[in-house]
């Protein structure tokens, strides 16, 4: 079982240390979208640098490229990516049913893949074998994404997901045996909760994840941020305090973080900080800013003076507008660096306010000024 120990508590907030064969995470943590084994325009070196704790890798997309089979004789995720701290995945469901053309039955679903047009069948039992051969510390279970936000939609979703989490969860344990036996690292697998922007069902899905023997819980899906802390509130209720919660695809905006944090979430995960820097949206405390735009030609100073990443210290906005509209290669990987370093340590600076009592002083400071209330 995974060992999950909260240090401290506020409410539904909490903070903690999440202990894996790979190492400690401390929670709240944002966790790099490494989709590919790589955290796009960045190394490994620099997340680490920058100060993430863990990365979260795609299921999905490593069956396709490179395959399982050599993530496995590399000894891992993170031996193959050089990322030598705790890992996670996610079971590629939602990257699967959005594709088109996707046939699903109850045994799992046939897909193609959107590189080369072949054909791919994916189960909970594949899916969960997919995921130890990864080798990532903690994963998650296969789950349906509603084909539209509907409520019927939902809750056929819902209910499939937790027919599959019963089979991710007897194949699951067979490979935790056999890992076992052959002296293996353990891995962890979180249930995923679903029911969309319905609380009755995000109710009902969340009790029967916790009825199940898991590690910890994903919550998935859909929802809208307007209602994500009443959803939070319902869930994270209902879900065992012992065990971690995962707020899936979350992080863009900062007020998702500091909204899940707050109702019980504890380890984040979003592509999007990395996908924004590479279009030269940029954060800073005032609110994000268009890097591209013409009124930072001659404009020599840092993208946020207080800032101590390696984009901040070393460059002025006048130079990444001038890569930027030069299309080097150097504005995606400095912008990506300063963007990911700044999500991962508003959470920190969550992490550290919720441990001193101060959260609610730096949430609203925090975001007064980001949103300009």
């Amino acid at each position: 079982m995974l060992k999950f120990d909260i240090e401290h508590r506020d409410g539904l907030a909490r903070v903690g240390t999440i202990h894996t064969p790979h190492g400690d995470i401390k929670t709240p943590a944002f966790v790099g979208a490494a989709t590919r084994a790589t955290v796009k325009a960045l190394t490994m070196k620099e997340m680490n640098e920058l100060g993430s704790q863990a990365i979260l890798a795609n299921t999905y997309h490593l069956i396709l490229r490179p395959g399982t089979d050599l993530i496995k004789e590399a000894g891992g995720l993170a031996e193959f990516s050089s990322w030598l701290g705790p890992t996670f995945t996610d079971s590629g469901g939602f990257q699967i049913f959005s594709l088109p053309n996707v046939k699903i039955t109850e045994e799992g679903v046939k897909f193609k893949s959107h590189i080369d047009g072949a054909n791919f069948a994916i189960t909970p039992e594949s899916s969960m074998q997919a995921q130890w051969d990864i080798g990532a510390d903690i994963h998650m279970a296969f789950d349906h994404l509603a084909k539209s936000e509907s409520y019927d939609d939902m809750k056929e979703a819902m209910n499939r997901t937790h027919r599959w989490l019963d089979r991710c969860v007897t194949e699951n344990a067979k490979l935790a045996r056999k890992a076992k036996k052959a002296s293996k690292p353990e891995q962890y697998l979180y249930a995923v909760v679903q029911g969309g922007t319905f609380n009755d069902l995000r109710a009902e899905s969340a009790k029967y994840c916790a009825s199940q023997p898991v590690d910890g819980f994903g919550i998935g899906g859909v929802f809208t941020a307007e209602g994500m802390d009443d959803m939070l509130q319902t869930v994270n209720t209902i879900l065992p305090e012992n065990k971690p919660r995962h707020l899936l695809g979350m992080g863009q905006e900062p007020i998702d973080l500091f909204v899940g944090a707050e109702y019980g979430c504890d380890t984040f995960d979003c592509v999007g900080p990395t996908r924004m820097a590479r279009n030269g949206s940029l954060y800073t405390n005032d609110g994000r800013i268009n890097i591209k735009n013409a009124k930072y030609t001659h404009d020599f100073t840092p993208l946020m003076p207080d800032c101590d990443c390696e984009c901040c210290k070393n460059y002025t906005r006048a130079y990444l507008h001038h890569l930027f509209k030069t299309d080097e290669i150097t504005a995606k990987v400095l912008a990506s660096i300063h963007n990911e370093h700044f999500i991962v340590h508003v959470v920190d600076r969550v992490r550290t306010t919720l441990a001193d009592g101060d959260f609610v002083t730096y949430k609203s400071a925090f975001l007064n000024r980001y949103y300009h209330r």
